[in-house]
């Protein structure tokens, strides 16, 4: 008597289909991305792939998150939990050897706070900016000042920049 054998017997897939023609772990992966409307202007996606990251890092950008510098904080709670127009922002993101303030990946966005820290830091500043732009990013500028009397300005100024910048077409 001749016996079939089955090759998934005894793998917990009798109720799965067949393994050949699905992908790696049986599950299909899309990579659909929504578009990002801002007042009636879509915007061009550009993520930057694979960015420089130093792990060594890691331990300083938690610290600078833990720390809650007061205008990245309220910055944060405006834009926190795609707030801004459904938007996804990290904060205290490792781009190579740096830390930036706000990074929106769908965009390949820096956005830095800018307070007296950055008084005596003209060339360093100019030197980190150089070379986030060198790896396809666009840097965005916002004073403490700013943040500090007038969120809704930051918040209207930020939608301005990013429509100029990444918008391709009205709804």
């Amino acid at each position: 008597m001749q016996r079939k054998i089955n090759p998934h017997a005894g793998l917990g897939t009798q109720n799965s289909p067949l393994l050949e023609g699905c992908p790696k772990d049986g599950v299909l992966k899309t990579t659909l991305q929504k578009d990002i409307v801002i007042n009636g202007t879509t915007l061009k996606l550009t993520p930057i792939a694979d960015l420089p990251y130093q792990s060594r890092l890691k331990e300083r950008a938690k610290a600078l998150r833990q720390a809650g510098n007061l205008p990245e904080v309220l910055f944060w709670m405006r834009i926190t939990k795609k707030r801004f127009h459904k938007i996804d922002f990290d904060r205290q993101r490792i781009i190579g050897n740096y830390i930036v303030d706000f990074y929106v990946k769908k965009l390949g966005l820096v956005i830095e706070i800018d307070g007296c820290s950055h008084d005596d830091k003209k060339a360093y500043d100019k030197l980190r900016e150089d070379y986030l732009i060198s790896l396809g990013l666009k840097v965005y500028r916002i004073t403490v000042n700013d943040v500090m009397r007038n969120m809704d300005f930051v918040i209207i100024g930020l939608e301005e920049y990013i429509i100029a910048e990444y918008g391709t077409q009205s709804i």
